[in-house]
């Protein structure tokens, strides 16, 4: 498939996060904006408390973020995935996705925690992928995005839009 016939597949794009301190939510909020540059694509924000299976099963592609909790995904993020979505396991096989997180600090386990969202994503069935490329100085996001505490630099609201935008190309 060229990148054009890809990009008319994909129309409807799910930014769907959890936040503890509000960091993963002001990334969900710039991952949402990249994607919105993209002519054609409908965006959904939605935080888990928000969120339903139909919004997931809705979408064409999706972008997840979770706050880092021990290097690992929050406990509201799997309990979405175990008893919201386990029912829909056969309907959202062969969609896209990425992931993105937040840290306390750099080093706290924001790839690891991306890492561990991409599983449970696989696990559904979910096509996933990094991104090869420098998206700033010394920053690749191969796991996913990930920022320490809030997104505030240029350089981190840049990555998050780099990477949506490659999501959705």
């Amino acid at each position: 498939i060229r990148v054009t016939e890809w990009t008319a597949l994909m129309n409807k794009v799910l930014v769907l996060y959890d936040t503890a301190s509000g960091n993963t939510g002001a990334m969900a909020k710039l991952v949402a904006e990249g994607a919105l540059e993209v002519t054609g694509i409908e965006v959904r924000l939605r935080s888990l408390d928000e969120a339903s299976a139909d919004d997931v099963v809705w979408c064409d592609g999706l972008a997840v973020g979770s706050p880092t909790n021990m290097g690992l995904l929050s406990w509201k993020t799997k309990r979405f995935w175990d008893e919201t979505m386990a029912p829909h396991w056969m309907k959202i096989d062969g969609k896209i996705a990425c992931a993105f997180s937040s840290s306390g600090g750099w080093g706290g386990g924001a790839e690891l925690t991306c890492q561990s969202l991409l599983t449970v994503l696989m696990n559904f069935g979910f096509l996933v992928f990094g991104v090869t490329d420098y998206s700033g100085k010394l920053t690749t996001l191969h796991y996913g995005a990930v920022t320490a505490r809030e997104p505030r630099s240029d350089e981190a609201q840049a990555k998050r839009a780099h990477q949506n935008l490659h999501h959705t190309r």
